[in-house]
């Protein structure tokens, strides 16, 4: 990456995601209707302009990461509010072994269907199956917590999955592509840090801030 962010905020690329996947859906041709998932909260603010731009409705996958007890940071796997898990073997078997990954499991569970929990009041009444849907996220670093959200999704039978982000590492593109119908990722360098480094501006999105979005778009 160059000196300079490539992207001033999560409006902002989402504004430029907005265009391609636009782009994707009229190569696509379906007829099926678009539904925007985004991952909160970040991927709200990302996701907005494409739910708007596509003139859909904007809806929330909550996934959170399973991490190691000692080490916060380092996710071994991922799981969604109605209980889709992901388990990274390398990582997570001496806590499988010793019953740690339960409890942490359990967890990140209990925080997914908390948040989850904050956002159901201003979700919309949409059904994935048969739908084109576009699962959002600011940025993909492990990608744990949108493979976990991809496989929930599939499971619902969508017409098309497409996985989408404004930057992601270069090695996760094949994973996603396993994970999806469609990838969209704006720029995918070989060399990989942190998602924050892309933006200029990248504060945590407050959850008011995050329930803004679905009221601009759903309400």
């Amino acid at each position: 990456m160059g000196q300079s962010p490539l992207f001033h905020d999560r409006h902002a690329a989402g504004v430029q995601l907005a265009q391609a996947v636009c782009a994707e859906l009229e190569q696509l041709g379906s007829s099926a209707l678009p539904i925007v998932y985004a991952l909160p909260r970040g991927g709200l603010p990302v996701a907005l302009p494409i739910a708007q731009a596509l003139n859909c409705p904007l809806d929330v996958i909550v996934a959170k990461k399973v991490t190691r007890p000692e080490n916060p940071e380092l996710a071994i796997g991922a799981v969604t509010a109605d209980g889709h898990i992901l388990r990274s073997r390398q990582e997570a078997f001496t806590l499988w072994q010793d019953g740690s990954w339960r409890i942490a499991l359990q967890q990140a569970q209990a925080k997914a269907k908390e948040q989850l929990e904050q956002f159901a009041a201003l979700r919309p009444p949409v059904n994935p199956e048969g739908a084109i849907v576009v699962l959002v996220d600011d940025g993909i670093a492990t990608g744990m917590t949108m493979a976990v959200a991809a496989r929930a999704l599939r499971i619902k039978q969508p017409a098309y999955l497409l996985l989408c982000a404004p930057v992601a590492p270069l090695k996760m593109i094949d994973l996603l592509q396993q994970w999806s119908d469609r990838v969209i990722v704006l720029t995918a360098p070989a060399t990989f840090s942190s998602v924050s480094r892309f933006y200029a501006e990248f504060p945590q999105v407050s959850m008011a801030e995050a329930i803004d979005c679905l009221v601009r778009q759903n309400v």
